[in-house]
């Protein structure tokens, strides 16, 4: 159907339809224009359109003013302008062909009727991300947009030849009559049109993906149907305001809300980096980027520019402008820009650091009294933290992830949306602003020697990583087809690959929280255990907003008075990996040389530090802040305190740094990569060298203190008793936050809970108020509460000593299941007592009878010598490796 076509109260009726859309906000003045352009033809938009927008003379004077001058510039064009567009035109559909006059009028006319086809019929159903409603509550697409808000077909060899005879600038400033191409999403409301890809005169399926970049199958799949491209008009005379995009911790093309909602508005995009240490770092001691994520930071950026390259744009570095401390640094910045520009639009994707959304909520303040929209977008975490409510479920057990999760179920909030695909290419302004090197940030300086010479400390840093976002998508797509079928069950093996390693590339955005769940559920194989971990990374955020002193205070008052040790010598030799206990030694040193250790061994590494050296626990949150490629105040500050005994939640277990080994690193794999010194050790004494024969060392050419060092603690058990009897001392001395009567700890409220406090505390019970501050019961260790009946019990005399579980016996296990593969004898007799014990546990049940009585005392830590399954055979270690 052709313009002409078009009945008269059909298109005025839908330019007044689009017109509503105009005025409540959800399309452009240009964009409006554009498509009258499109519907109503080149002559008929000329005699017709001041008549239909006649109405808003009275009614919003502002735009019926706008409206008419884009209408005056846009038809001020000379006749030379309008064959030059239609001689690029021609060039879309035959190469090296010349048209007459007569033919590219025709095309013109083509063109726009293609538009008004698409505008006329609805999108088609089935959509696979309609089918995903498990994640996805709303359907949004990509298209391609052009200044005037219309959308433009994908790059080809021909659109070179366009951009070579319409004559682009070395500004990337093109000349009239030209299209840009970028890449949109908009929400399905807006619009309704056809899935189709509209190319000169051919209307083609969606599915060529010639010029698509490969990605996964399932992906491939997830988001078939889920974009859309069309022909859009030349470029409008009128000159847009260009929009800041300001970069963050959002290093990346895939899925960045910001840097679609720039696309949206139609007008030229800046990207901008702004770097302020000092707004960084925050009120407190939070170490907020330290050494080893200041270097990941410098190389990602170095990435993300090469990454605007290829669509056209780059990223323009400023320095923080501030005075004094800092403060308000960023603010002045942005204002320096905006004045050097003239962008009316600041975009950026939230971050939730209390002094960082305070920044933020300034700067969008500001901004906004200026008259410049500034809008934060959500996008860092799955859920906003802010935005999550423990109505319906209560307070009790908060601080678990289990809890978290059932506040996340019973108040879900706005729908997660489905991911956005990378953009094609950026408008570019006219004139760029002035910037700064990448090197000027100073992001990767090394230190110098006292002769001159740099020490480059991050030489094995990248060595091990590809700081780029299609290394992240790289590590992504191994993992999915690989180690994710080991994660449930294996993933705390340190001496293998069973963990995704995405943590970085999480905290610095280059891979979205929104992908990677989206990619997990579309993996063949979908660990819970998995997809947990981006609940407990929220969790982490939510617990962050509620208790902004959560790196440096402790949130249970009375574990601020337990008695710390002040051995800086014990302190230097757990970072530096001499503590001679190689497990740790192993962890640590992988931490120094790759910036970067598994959950697994953070746990063992802490629980040392904690449990066995009495250091506090802010000293190992500082020094993984500093050496952590993925250093996360909100994660480590959260597992930090937890593992220090005051957080919100007590972990029931103690990593035993020789015990632990039988899960993490069984055969000593991981010992011998890190702690070389004593590879020649054989498997069933590598962890514990202390204990080798004097003519094993000497051939192993092992030297306590020089080869490797002596232990820096003997006796573990007699320290972890005096650990236990340091927090009974405190808990007892501030008797007033230990709840009598269940024993647990209580934490004073924050504010934003309290209200949510009063209306539970009448039902349930879950708080205590005293005076005019109110006291939550928090997760309390089963043997902090033992205490409270039996101050003088021990760690050996305590019935609930923490121990890990399960964990001795991997060794145990593993040989039992090699025997019964050899043995059918033995692997007979193994399953009848198995099948025994089950029916004697059921008939139990089923009469009535309570389970028999666990053992109590001490809790076994390591296998005793009569255990003669505890000792591996040499042959059958030679067998299972």
């Amino acid at each position: 159907m052709s313009p002409s076509a078009v009945g008269a109260d059909d298109s005025k009726s839908l330019v007044r339809k689009m017109l509503r859309e105009v005025l409540v906000g959800r399309e452009d003045p240009e964009g409006f224009f554009a498509m009258c352009v499109s519907l109503l033809g080149h002559q008929e938009t000329r005699s017709r359109f001041l008549s239909l927008i006649q109405p808003l003379s009275t009614a919003n004077s502002s735009l019926y003013s706008t409206l008419t001058s884009i209408y005056k510039k846009y038809f001020s064009e000379t006749e030379d302008d309008q064959l030059e567009l239609a001689l690029a035109l021609s060039v879309l559909e035959m190469k090296d062909h010349q048209l007459s006059s007569a033919s590219q009028e025709s095309r013109l006319q083509q063109l726009q009727s293609s538009s008004a086809q698409l505008t006329s019929v609805s999108k088609p159903q089935g959509s696979s991300h309609t089918q995903l409603t498990d994640v996805a509550a709303e359907n949004t697409y990509s298209a391609q947009t052009g200044p005037l808000g219309m959308v433009c077909p994908p790059k080809t060899t021909q659109e070179t030849e366009l951009q070579r005879s319409t004559h682009v600038d070395k500004n990337n400033k093109e000349t009239k009559g030209t299209c840009q191409t970028v890449c949109v999403s908009r929400p399905s409301a807006s619009f309704s049109r056809q899935e189709m890809v509209v190319e000169g005169d051919q209307t083609v399926q969606e599915g060529d993906q010639s010029e698509k970049p490969k990605r996964s199958k399932n992906r491939r799949q997830r988001r078939k149907g889920g974009s859309q491209q069309v022909v859009g008009l030349p470029h409008s005379p009128s000159a847009q305001p260009p929009v800041l995009l300001w970069f963050r911790r959002d290093l990346r093309l895939c899925d960045n809300p910001a840097l679609i909602g720039s696309l949206e508005v139609g007008a030229p995009v800046i990207p901008v980096f702004i770097w302020s240490p000092e707004e960084e770092e925050g009120p407190g001691i939070t170490v907020a980027v330290g050494g080893a994520c200041k270097y990941w930071l410098h190389q990602a950026l170095s990435c993300f520019c090469s990454s605007l390259e290829r669509i056209g744009s780059h990223l323009v570095f400023l320095t923080a402008n501030g005075e004094g401390n800092g403060v308000g640094s960023s603010l002045r910045s942005l204002k320096e820009l905006i004045k050097e520009t003239g962008a009316r639009t600041v975009l950026a994707n939230a971050l939730y650091e209390p002094w960082l959304k305070e920044r933020d909520d300034t700067v969008v303040s500001a901004l906004q009294k200026d008259g410049v929209e500034c809008r934060m977008l959500h996008s860092y975490c799955l859920r906003d933290p802010y935005s999550i409510s423990t109505e319906g479920v209560g307070l009790r057990g908060i601080g678990s992830v289990s809890h978290f999760m059932s506040c996340c179920k019973q108040n879900p909030g706005s729908a997660l949306g489905v991911p956005l695909d990378p953009p094609v290419s950026l408008p570019t302004p006219a004139h760029w602003p002035r910037g700064v090197s990448l090197d000027t940030l100073g992001l990767a300086r090394m230190p110098r020697r006292k002769d001159g010479t740099t020490i480059d400390w991050a030489a094995n840093i990248r060595k091990c990583w590809d700081f780029s976002e299609e290394g992240a998508h790289a590590r992504l797509e191994a993992f999915l087809h690989d180690g994710v079928y080991r994660y449930e069950k294996e993933s705390g093996r340190a001496d293998a690959p069973n963990t995704s390693s995405l943590s970085p590339y999480l905290h610095f955005g280059q891979l979205s929280p929104r992908w990677l769940l989206w990619d997990a559920k579309g993996a063949r194989c979908r660990p819970p255990k998995f997809q947990r971990k981006l609940a407990w990374r929220d969790l982490a955020y939510w617990q962050l907003t509620l208790f902004p002193d959560l790196p440096w205070e402790s949130l249970r008052p009375p574990y601020k008075a337990l008695r710390w040790s002040s051995d800086r010598g014990q302190l230097k030799a757990w970072q530096r990996g001499r503590t001679g206990y190689p497990l740790v030694d192993a962890a640590m040193r992988q931490l120094w040389l790759t910036g970067w250790m598994n959950n697994y061994m953070r746990h063992v590494v802490a629980s040392f530090l904690i449990a066995y050296l009495h250091l506090p626990w802010q000293e190992g949150y500082r020094w993984f802040q500093d050496t952590l490629v993925d250093a996360d105040v909100a994660i480590d500050a959260m597992m930090w305190q937890n593992g220090g005994m005051c957080g919100l939640d007590h972990w029931n277990f103690v990593m035993h740094p020789v015990d632990a080994a039988m899960t993490c690193d069984p055969y000593g794999s991981y010992v011998r990569k890190w702690c070389p010194e004593l590879a020649d050790l054989p498997d069933e004494l590598i962890h514990k060298p202390w204990k080798c024969p004097a003519s094993m060392l000497r051939r192993a050419g092992v030297v306590f203190g020089q080869t490797y060092p002596n232990r820096i603690i003997t006796d573990l058990e007699e320290r972890r008793s005096q650990s236990l009897q340091d927090v009974a001392v405190v808990r007892k001395e501030f008797g007033q936050y230990v709840d009598k009567r269940t024993g647990c700890d209580l934490v004073p409220l924050p504010p934003r809970l309290v209200s949510e406090a009063l209306g539970l505390s009448h039902r349930g019970g879950d708080v205590v108020a005293e005076g005019k501050q109110f006291l939550l019961p928090v997760i309390t260790r089963m043997e902090f509460k033992h205490q409270l009946e039996d101050p003088d019990a021990d760690a050996a005399s305590n019935p609930y000593n923490a121990v890990l579980k399960g964990y001795v016996s991997r060794k145990r296990d593993e040989t039992i299941a090699f025997l019964n593969e050899r043995d059918f004898t033995a692997s007979v007799m193994y399953e009848g007592t198995q099948r025994r014990e089950r029916l004697e546990s059921d008939q139990r049940r089923m009469e009535g009878l309570p389970r028999p009585p666990a053992p109590r005392g001490r809790a076994r830590r390591t296998p005793t010598a009569k255990d003669r399954f505890s000792i591996v055979p040499g042959g059958v270690v030679a067998s299972l490796r």
